[in-house]
């Protein structure tokens, strides 16, 4: 059986693992030529380490758990998680603590989310097709402005009535105020599958990065005899009879080679994926998929000449006076990452769209930018000084949820139900789901399982609207397709 797998994040790596130590043929396409681990990647620069965002390790899946542990084994750390929120020259705990909130917003904005809170709880229900509508339903329209929508534009890059709902169902629907409140103000021991992600005080983390554990599946499989084919483009996949036969992967100097295949599991992206099908997809698919987006991402690393600017992991910036959206603090993630302890690596994280006026700056332009806007902010100060940094751009970061991409999945899927029966997608870009790591890991594990005889529905795989929802169940388990 020959599996070609492409991308080696998360979901590529996990389903590579399961076959090879089950004896199968594995080739595995990166595109990047050096790092493995896609957006759970940590790049090095000079000896600091730094995420591409920052990755907290978090499952309900004992399963997933046990992996992270028999990989890193003594190098998976526990960390304390801290984590606020920046609005107005002011720094709001996160998860909420209502003594901070209320001492930030005044007595009279208090009392008024408040009273908008009750309002929004006692509306008629109506439905929700935007974030917008979720989140002022769910916590009052003060609030929303407040805590959710400055961020949300800055990482969507549209307004938060153009987004899809879901997305607020995915990554906030176990969240609401008065267990935020009961949770700040009488805090009690709860088991992993009473715990709202969201609450977390402490999370695994690798020692030296999350970039650590795939650096080491990635060896682990090539040892099993896979082939791990680092820069390698894919850029067409044939198909005949109903299958994908055979593909082709370019290099960075254009050479290209061709590879038969038995079976395909894809973690790229759906829409380049759809685009590099031959013979071409119908119009109604093509349009589909080219209607699907992406952000774009952006992380500028700070290396200043102090230590211990803030406690903080990391920082969401909800003012709209600056550009930058989220500061990680990579000390705080782990000592580790930070080769010099008089000094703080923070990393400065935008979000825009590939070819924009923020994405072409020069990292010269792009290093400014980010230290203008640290000491704006004052979270450095005047004596601070900046040492060095570094720029990495990512592209197709983060799949949009806007108006109407469930349609579009929707169209896709059902076209490659009969033209790529040997094709299974996984993972955040292959699926178009803003999945976490674990829920990407278990993609790629159910993905090899069918290979090897399971019956298994990806798409079943708990997205965060389950994940969050169903917190008084059962740990999450794999499903199995239920057929007719």
């Amino acid at each position: 059986m020959r599996v070609a797998i492409i991308g080696a994040g998360p979901a590529g790596l996990s389903a590579a693992y399961e076959l090879s130590r089950h004896g199968q043929t594995v080739k595995i396409f990166e595109q990047d030529p050096r790092f493995v681990g896609g957006i759970s990647r940590t790049v090095e620069y000079k000896g600091y380490r730094f995420d591409i965002g920052g990755h907290r390790f978090f499952s309900k899946s004992p399963e997933v758990e046990a992996f992270w542990a028999k990989i890193l084994g003594v190098d998976l750390l526990v960390r304390p998680r801290k984590s606020r929120i920046y609005y107005q020259n002011k720094f709001y705990d996160y998860p909420l603590k209502p003594l901070n909130a209320f001492s930030n917003m005044g007595l009279l904005n208090t009392f008024l989310c408040l009273m908008d809170y009750a309002k929004a709880q006692a509306a008629p229900h109506r439905e929700l097709k935007t974030f917008e509508d979720w989140v002022v339903r769910h916590f009052g329209r003060r609030l929303f402005t407040i805590f959710f929508k400055t961020y949300t534009e800055k990482v969507w890059g549209i307004a938060c009535n153009e987004i899809s709902a879901d997305w607020a169902a995915q990554r906030i629907k176990g969240l609401n105020l008065m267990s935020a409140i009961t949770h700040a103000l009488f805090p009690k021991r709860e088991t992993k599958q009473d715990m709202v992600k969201t609450l977390i005080e402490e999370f695994y983390y690798p020692r030296l990065g999350p970039g650590m554990l795939w650096e080491k599946v990635g060896q682990m499989v090539v040892e099993e005899g896979a082939e791990l084919l680092m820069g390698q483009k894919i850029i067409s996949l044939s198909h005949q009879n109903g299958r994908i036969v055979a593909l082709e992967a370019t290099d960075a100097h254009g050479h290209i080679t061709q590879h038969c295949v038995d079976h395909v599991i894809s973690s790229m992206p759906i829409r380049s994926l759809v685009q590099a099908l031959r013979p071409a997809v119908s119009s109604a698919t093509w349009e589909a998929a080219s209607a699907l987006h992406y952000r774009d991402f952006i992380t500028v690393a700070l290396i200043i000449n102090t230590s211990n600017l803030f406690p903080d992991n990391w920082i969401y910036i909800h003012d709209p006076s600056v550009l930058v959206g989220r500061i990680q603090n990579f000390g705080n993630w782990s000592p580790a990452m930070v080769p010099d302890p008089s000094t703080t690596c923070l990393g400065m994280e935008y979000f825009c769209f590939e070819g924009d006026g923020l994405w072409n700056q020069s990292d010269d332009a792009l290093l400014a930018l980010a230290e203008s806007e640290l000491r704006r902010m004052k979270l450095i100060k005047q004596e601070h000084l900046i040492m060095d940094g570094h720029v990495v751009r990512v592209p197709k970061a983060y799949p949009v949820y806007d108006e109407g991409y469930q349609e579009r999945i929707a169209t896709i899927r059902h076209e490659l139900a009969h033209i790529a029966h040997n094709l299974q997608l996984v993972g955040r870009n292959g699926m178009h789901r803003y999945n976490n790591q674990d829920h990407a890991m278990m993609t790629g594990f159910l993905a090899a399982r069918n290979l090897l005889g399971g019956d298994y529905n990806l798409w079943a795989v708990n997205t965060d609207a389950e994940y969050l929802e169903h917190t008084q169940q059962e740990r999450w388990v794999p499903q199995k397709v239920v057929k007719a």
